[in-house]
């Protein structure tokens, strides 16, 4: 903050001397301490209520975050509740499957099989 250094401070000591004399001036540093420690102590306790508060403010972001993440999961859960009554059993689903695979190759087989003819010798020799 200031930049004061120890010619400084002894030159405000000198005047300070001159000018309260030597009987008032250990008086006068004496309570010029007491009120720079009040200063001290005011800002720290100023800084730490300013330190509680922003604590404070976190773990209430904190537990908002949380009782987000417990409704998340309750939508979650209801979802799947809804999704297993809804979707048909593993035992019809295969049958349906291979039923529909059942036909499809009867379909294939059903369908006439096309002839494949034999490369040419202009092809061949090109290659």
């Amino acid at each position: 903050m200031f930049d004061i250094g120890f010619w400084e401070l002894c030159l405000i000591g000198v005047v300070a001397l001159l000018i309260l004399g030597p009987e008032r001036l250990p008086t006068v540093a004496r309570t010029a301490g007491l009120w720079v420690g009040r200063a001290r102590r005011f800002m720290a306790d100023v800084k730490a209520d300013i330190d509680t508060e922003l604590k404070s403010e976190e773990l209430r972001a904190i537990k908002d975050i949380g009782a987000d993440l417990k409704d998340a999961s309750r939508e979650m859960h209801d979802v799947s509740s809804e999704l297993n009554e809804n979707v048909v059993s593993d035992d019809t689903l295969a049958e349906a499957i291979n039923e529909s695979a059942a036909s499809e190759n009867q379909d294939v087989a059903d369908q006439p099989a096309e002839s494949v003819e034999a490369p040419s010798k202009e092809n061949a020799g090109a290659g």
